[in-house]
């Protein structure tokens, strides 16, 4: 069956297998105290353009970011993102479980608006009542967003505006940041990216590595953040194996590399349902494609091809999302174009 369900279907990329084989033998201290996590800390604050950030490498998404935000947050504290967003929606209410609420506010195709975001903001502070209420502490972005859609330059910059008014550090959750900067929609370079918020995260897991995230803090982590992600269960002892994948990754420019491999199938594949007919949900730039499938087109692949149904729409049509990714090959594609009526 193909399968075009996500971007972590298949496991790392060769270079990574090869040298996790090559290094298996040699000896190096646990809790990435290994040369092998010195040198990706090295080569991703060269790739960022910021020689000063605090670089940890942890071992999955929902851990990163629940680690990130209980790290950041007073106990009187929340998270601003959209409704849609990714700590919102699928993470199980990992950030309410450390004890900090998620603050929603409307998505347009998956994006915050800077205005509205400073909107919510003036009325929080304008109640008289709002030392009774969960006060915002950060905001949080994903980039690409859940619906593979992109913040511009200027949108990044309207909302780091506010976040800096109101003294809000800026998250910004890269789990699938290599395909939104190798995106040809993408104005934003990973050193801009990097000057526009105060942590990040570049993940692995979705981008050509078995498991792993890094946590770049520009402008350095807060106090004791090591222990803060042992005792959120996000530290590996091993940490060779996260410093060997990163390490690998950012190695003569890989992970730009294999991330645009994603880019280059999603816009055949988004060329190759037009092509036939099809509609799309929105027009999305980056290796997520949400297309509208009849109940006819539906049965057609049932049992062929592998994808996710998001909603329905008032028609009976599914919205459905295809996902490329590092790994998807041109072949893939062709044998989509043969199943599809």
């Amino acid at each position: 069956m193909l399968s075009f369900t996500c971007d972590y279907t298949q496991g790392a990329h060769p270079a990574i297998l090869e040298r996790l084989i090559a290094t298996n033998l040699q000896q190096e201290p646990g809790y990435g105290e290994d040369v092998f996590t010195a040198s990706a800390r090295e080569k991703i604050r060269a790739a960022c353009a910021c020689p000063g950030a605090d670089v940890y490498l942890l071992v999955g998404g929902t851990q990163t970011n629940s680690t990130i935000i209980a790290s950041l947050l007073h106990d009187v504290e929340g998270a601003v993102a959209v409704e849609t967003g990714h700590i919102a929606v699928h993470e199980a209410g990992a950030v309410e479980y450390t004890g900090h609420k998620v603050l929603t506010l409307p998505p347009h195709q998956g994006k915050m608006d800077a205005s509205e975001l400073k909107a919510c903001l003036e009325r929080f502070y304008a109640d008289a009542s709002f030392e009774h209420m969960v006060f915002p502490g950060l905001v949080y972005l994903s980039f690409p967003t859940e619906y593979g859609t992109l913040y511009s330059k200027a949108e990044l910059k309207a909302i780091r505006e506010v976040c800096r008014a109101y003294d809000l550090p800026l998250f910004v959750d890269g789990a699938r940041l290599g395909y939104g900067l190798m995106s040809p929609a993408c104005d934003v370079t990973l050193e801009e990216l990097a000057g526009l918020c105060d942590v990040f995260t570049i993940g692995g897991t979705k981008v050509g590595a078995l498991c792993g995230e890094a946590v770049v803090f520009t402008g350095g982590a807060p106090k004791h953040f090591f222990t803060i992600v042992k005792q959120h269960g996000a530290l590996l002892a091993k940490g060779r194996l996260l410093g060997i994948q990163f390490d690998t990754l950012f190695t003569d420019g890989l992970y730009f590399e294999i991330a645009r491999n994603a880019i280059d199938r999603a816009m055949e594949l988004k060329a190759l349902f037009l092509s036939k007919g099809y509609e799309l949900f929105l027009d999305s730039p980056t290796n997520q494609q949400f297309i509208l499938l009849t109940k006819e087109a539906a049965a057609a692949l049932e049992g062929k091809v592998a994808y996710e149904v998001w909603e329905y729409m008032p028609d009976g049509r599914a919205v459905t999302r295809f996902a490329t990714s590092w790994a998807t090959t041109p072949e893939q594609i062709s044998a989509l174009a043969a199943l599809l009526p």
